[in-house]
């Protein structure tokens, strides 16, 4: 039994998120899933790092799977390739230690959410993008996002309410940079809890639309009342934008300068 790591890219915009469903064919682990048992012949389960909800993109989402009998890494990624859609990217796929797993041996990760803070609009963007046309106080959104950096119980942001384990996770850094009219809101964590990147940048625009007060995080935070934080942001702006493993530095200087190096990678 061989373990493999995939890593793939994907327009989120007509998928019912990653998870696979019951219900539906329309989920990016059932249709992978579906291409990789039919290609190899046997039963294969796909493990994701994570899951993105409908609508949500992914610049880099990390896999892993098994399989009986020796494949070759590079003909398994040239027939892949052959057989997905088109709004989904095969970036690498490599043999991986046995132990590897996509979600637990994950060590944190990266989320992006993109606003168009114009009053013109970008009719190219509209699926990957908020349109926000008001003024924002960037420097107050600064300052409620520093203070929400740390060790945290997140509960404030956790979209479901019937979460038994701990809502404790560390963020790394929350950082905005404005590329023209566009806003980027960027988040690392060791962990995010259910629509909770989409949460915080709705609270955050509450912040820069001087509805609420940057001072008042930490007792947001201290009063783990989802009700009392902002509503979550649409789907349509949110990235999966990269993942992490041991060895992978994320310090805040290396995120900052890898969000500054693609500042027109979507369009």
């Amino acid at each position: 039994m061989q373990n493999y790591k995939l890593t793939i890219c994907y327009d989120g915009t007509r998928w019912r998120g990653w998870q696979k469903q019951g219900n539906t064919d329309d989920t990016i682990q059932g249709r992978l899933e579906r291409i990789l048992s039919r290609m190899l012949e046997q039963p294969i389960e796909l493990a994701g790092s994570g899951r993105t909800d409908a609508g949500v993109h992914a610049r880099r989402q990390v896999c892993s799977f098994r399989a009986e009998g020796a494949q070759d890494a590079n003909i398994m990624l040239t027939e892949l390739r052959k057989f997905v859609p088109e709004d989904i990217g095969i970036l690498s796929l490599e043999e991986a230690p046995p132990r590897f797993h996509a979600r637990l041996s994950c060590t944190g990760k990266t989320y992006v959410y993109r606003v168009w803070n114009s009053a013109s609009p970008h009719v190219f963007r509209r699926q990957y993008c908020l349109c926000r046309p008001g003024v924002l106080d960037l420097d107050a959104m600064a300052e409620a996002a520093q203070a929400l950096c740390g060790q945290h119980d997140f509960s404030a942001f956790n979209a479901n309410r019937q979460f038994k384990k701990s809502a404790v996770r560390r963020l790394f850094a929350a950082d905005l940079e404005q590329i023209g009219p566009e806003l980027r809101l960027c988040y690392t964590g060791d962990g995010f809890l259910t629509n909770m990147a989409r949460i915080l940048t709705g609270t955050l625009l509450e912040v820069g639309e001087g509805r609420r007060d940057p001072a008042g995080m930490g007792a947001l935070l201290e009063s783990r009342d989802r009700s009392l934080a902002g509503p979550a942001a649409p789907a349509q702006g949110l990235f999966l934008w990269d993942v992490y493993y041991d060895g992978e530095e994320r310090t805040p200087e290396k995120l900052r300068a890898a969000y500054a190096a693609e500042p027109d990678c979507f369009f």
